[in-house]
């Protein structure tokens, strides 16, 4: 252990007990650069640079553009973040950032500054995993939300449901077993010639149409809390080109509607089954796929027809923010762990 990370793990020691921490979170691990300032669970800023303008003539997200982007916004929207704030960087007492799942190049340059700027000002550095961040920022968006909960965690790259113990410890208890939602979401959207991203866009097209096409249900009959969307994806994939073969219109609204309601019913189903299988009276949404008007209408109604209480974030805070790495940072003050050392590498692959 270096004399920094020495120093820093004193620091942070005093943190013990104090929930009016002042805390930056950086995120960067896909196409949003995100920066966002913290006081405790009051959010005194929330800062975005997008991307989605760029990546969309592509069809999805180019890990090399994505990258030179977070280099060039990165640097002004910290600015801007604590500007918006009324907090000057010195009176900071920690720094989130993500360090993973994401794209590499992405998470680098998110990672690299992070450590630049937490060495300069001498501050504590919180190595955030991407996923747990979104769990974390319920606690945000609901500060009478304290674990133990049922989780699902629905993104474009991860689709589990989890046992949230503590603010900082997970246990697994489902997870896609190929496709996640967000993918299945994106992949349905290009056979439907729908732009990039493709979950808003099926979820406005679904609304005009109706669930009357018959998909496949992934292990139907089993009590499994694991996932797979493959099958329906290619499914759907199958039911287009045959229309396509016969010559034949595509009810492109009606099979948007079939497979989102299909995909929400899985998800929800999985969720409250978990909840019950934990003996745990609350249930919690995180990740981008969280922003899907069915998927939380339907929680919402299940929670209440079996008795549990379900919380999901505002959508601003379901896709990728800062808010969420900064609380994460948090959960990880608050249960005790160490600060990140200057040697510390980016990771594309990290669970949660």
């Amino acid at each position: 252990m270096s004399e920094y990370a020495e120093r820093m793990k004193k620091k942070a020691a005093a943190f013990k007990g104090r929930d009016d921490l002042l805390v930056l979170g950086i995120e960067s691990s896909c196409d949003e650069t995100a920066c966002a300032v913290l006081r405790g669970k009051k959010i005194l800023s929330d800062k975005i640079a997008s991307q989605v303008e760029i990546h969309k003539r592509f069809g999805g997200v180019v890990p090399e553009i994505a990258s030179r982007n977070h280099v060039l916004a990165i640097d002004n929207l910290v600015k801007e973040a604590l500007d918006t704030a009324g907090v000057k960087q010195e009176e900071l007492d920690a720094i989130g950032v993500t360090y993973g799942a994401g794209l590499l190049g992405a998470l680098l340059v998110g990672e690299s500054y992070a450590k630049a700027f937490a060495y300069a000002l001498d501050k504590p550095l919180y190595a955030v995993n991407h996923i747990r961040g979104h769990i974390a920022v319920n606690f945000v968006a609901a500060p009478e939300l304290t674990p133990p909960f049922v989780c699902l965690i629905a993104s474009g790259g991860h689709t589990a449901v989890a046992l949230a113990k503590d603010y900082d410890e997970i246990q697994m208890l489902g997870t896609t077993q190929d496709d996640a939602c967000g993918e299945a979401f994106d992949k349905v959207a290009r056979v439907l010639n729908l732009p990039y991203p493709g979950g808003p866009q099926i979820q406005t097209l679904a609304e005009k149409g109706k669930p009357v096409i018959h998909l496949p249900t992934p292990f139907k009959g089993s009590d499994t809390l694991d996932f797979s969307f493959s099958g329906i994806k290619t499914a759907v994939i199958n039911y287009a080109n045959t229309l396509k073969m016969r010559g034949e219109e595509l009810p492109a609204a009606d099979l948007a509607c079939s497979f989102q309601e299909l995909v929400t019913d899985i998800m929800s189903d999985r969720l409250v089954r978990a909840a019950h299988m934990c003996n745990c009276n609350k249930v919690v949404i995180a990740g981008g796929v969280g922003a899907n008007i069915r998927l939380r209408a339907k929680v919402a109604e299940k929670a209440a027809a079996n008795n549990l209480t379900a919380y999901y974030p505002p959508i601003r805070l379901c896709t990728d923010n800062g808010v969420m790495i900064a609380a994460q940072a948090m959960c990880m003050i608050k249960a005790g762990r160490s600060p990140a050392d200057y040697d510390l590498d980016a990771d594309a692959g990290v669970k949660p």
